[in-house]
């Protein structure tokens, strides 16, 4: 790598190192402020080529057009207009995708939800609207709840079987759709089949079209509240324009076209409708759709497919890991890349993950990114010149500044550790919901600089070379002002002889108020005891990382696919009252 040659300021944000890894072409790169139609027209031209594929039945991107066309017209004739809200509880169907691209073309938000059906009822009255997407295994009391407890009196309703080809249907995807079934469904007036919808789309005859604008909101979601409150995030066409624009280097080429695999994870979370699906779609890739694999089956329906990419998550590869029916010599090597998101993992784990993949001849190396729901998903790419450790996530992408700051604003130099904070065109429009304004105020932050910045919460530091370290949530410290660094905790736990895996929840401490205590949950390896392992962890972590307690678990728990640390903390803390 011959670098450019540069007089380093010691701050990223100015120097910005990391461009030195792109390719000429990628230093001063232009994002379109394009709709998401648009840039997908524009990186798809050809429309006879294959956009999804859904349980055997594959869409060519004409098919995908047309029924986008036919969903923006019957929203209007349910009366939605440029500003509205609609709630959408849907799984990864082509449904969702089609609906979010007709709602832009009217000037439509849909505002996505994975949750309780309390929650799922906060989001429709914070919608204001009278229709929901749902699907049609809502059960009879949830749809009661919704009609009795929001403003919704019309639902539409979406078969897990619409656009598939029910015969190709694996046994077990046709069990988790009829176990998903409750005893009672319940089919009121108002109500509508997703084919029922789109013949009010065919009948219409009237004007659908919103002026065009990639700054309108278009898409929301809500985070998934695993460090703190759920907050609803808002973003337009453009910021998910720009993160796929961005995400493009990512894709090697190919003469032939090749599968994206995206299988269980809900829409709801905006990796998955950015990063995972808008993104590999821009690319020319084909997205495999498949949410309704049951975990206990990934390993079985990984190599039944035998993707070119898919998008990792640890709980993903603890299940290949420990699966008894890959066998010894199988060959994975139809994978282009590997990587692991939704969750950092310690320094161990990633070694361990790559060389799983790398003994069934995978060639990538393992990769590791990082992003935010408020971020539109990534805000770094990997950079596999660098090893996997002390928190390393790649760096930031072409049109991305990252920088680390002080409580004051002031931006600190290479490798001091502060808040890393964002800004570029994929940073969030602002929260809803909520304490909406409040959170936002919080969260989009004008600078000294003139700049306004995303404070992403996570504590970390930027090597001169641009790379991107993170430590941990924020400023935790324990008590005495001494520095709680998670992931740096838990390499030195799992290095220590006897431990197969482990994790810290931080917990508030409730003698010092602000401060946290350490609580160590770990994963044995049979060859030492939880009392042996305690001392040993005595000479391993410094005084204030130490655990207050040692809890042993047989394997780790996780919500929303990552670690529960929060559920365990609320635990703990119910514990402690």
């Amino acid at each position: 790598m011959n670098f450019t040659e540069q007089k380093l300021t010691g701050k990223a944000s100015i120097d910005k190192p990391w461009l030195n890894f792109y390719p000429e072409q990628f230093r001063n790169l232009e994002i379109p402020r394009i709709t998401i139609e648009a840039f997908l027209k524009m990186k798809n031209p050809n429309e006879d080529k294959i956009a999804f594929e859904y349980y055997g039945n594959k869409i060519t991107w004409k098919q995908l057009w047309e029924d986008v066309d036919v969903a923006a017209r019957a929203l209007k004739a349910l009366g939605l207009n440029e500003g509205d809200r609609v709630p959408s509880f849907l799984v990864s169907t082509p449904a969702h995708f089609i609906l979010l691209l007709a709602a832009e073309r009217i000037g439509v938000a849909i505002i996505c939800r994975d949750d309780e059906p309390e929650e799922l009822c906060f989001a429709i009255r914070k919608c204001k609207t009278d229709t929901a997407f749902v699907m049609d295994y809502l059960s009879k009391e949830d749809e009661e709840l919704f009609r009795t407890t929001t403003p919704m009196t019309r639902m539409i309703k979406v078969s897990p079987f619409e656009y598939a080809d029910k015969s190709q249907m694996k046994d077990y995807v046709l069990e988790e759709i009829t176990a998903r079934y409750p005893a009672e469904t319940e089919t009121t007036e108002g109500d509508m089949s997703w084919q029922e919808f789109m013949e009010l789309g065919r009948n219409f005859k009237g004007e659908c079209l919103a002026p065009v604008d990639p700054d309108r909101a278009v898409f929301g979601a809500y985070t998934s509240g695993s460090t703190g409150i759920s907050k609803l995030v808002i973003h337009s066409s453009a910021n998910i324009v720009a993160t796929a624009y961005q995400m493009s280097i990512f894709i090697p080429p190919s003469d032939v076209q090749e599968v994206w695999w995206t299988p269980i994870l809900p829409p709801a979370l905006i990796a998955v409708t950015v990063s995972m699906t808008i993104f590999p779609l821009s690319t020319g890739l084909m997205v495999s759709l498949d949410p309704f694999c049951p975990l206990e089956n990934i390993d079985i329906e990984f190599m039944d497919r035998k993707p070119n990419f898919w998008a990792l998550i640890p709980l993903y590869c603890e299940m290949l890991m420990s699966s008894e029916r890959i066998p010894e010599d199988y060959d994975m090597s139809h994978l282009r890349t590997i990587g692991a998101g939704a969750e950092a993992m310690n320094d161990r784990k990633y070694a361990e993950v790559e060389e799983f993949f790398h003994k069934h001849n995978v060639q990538a190396k393992l990769s590791a990114g990082y992003g935010q729901s408020e971020g539109c998903s990534n805000l770094t790419l990997p950079n596999p010149m660098f090893p996997l450790e002390d928190g390393c996530v790649g760096m930031p992408m072409t049109a991305t500044v990252l920088g680390v700051f002080d409580k004051d604003l002031n931006e600190l130099n290479y490798g001091e550790s502060g808040e890393l904070c964002m800004t570029g065109p994929s940073m969030m429009l602002h929260y809803s919901g909520w304490r909406g304004e409040e959170l936002t105020e919080q969260t989009l932050v004008e600078h000294p600089d003139g700049n306004t910045w995303l404070h992403t919460g996570d504590e970390a530091y930027i090597t001169e070379q641009g790379i991107v370290h993170i430590l941990g949530r924020g400023e935790i410290k324990a008590y005495g002002d001494k520095p709680l660094h998670v992931m740096r905790m838990e390499t030195k736990t799992v290095r220590t002889p006897g431990v197969k895996d482990g994790f810290f929840c931080l917990v508030p401490d409730q003698e010092h108020e602000g401060y946290y205590r350490p609580y160590l949950f770990v994963i044995l390896d049979g060859t030492k005891t939880l009392e042996e392992v305690a001392e040993l962890l005595k000479d391993t972590l410094e005084e204030h990382e130490y655990p207050v307690e040692i809890r042993e678990i047989t394997e780790r728990p996780y919500f929303h696919f990552k670690t529960d640390r929060k559920g365990l903390t609320a635990q703990i803390l119910k514990e402690l009252e």
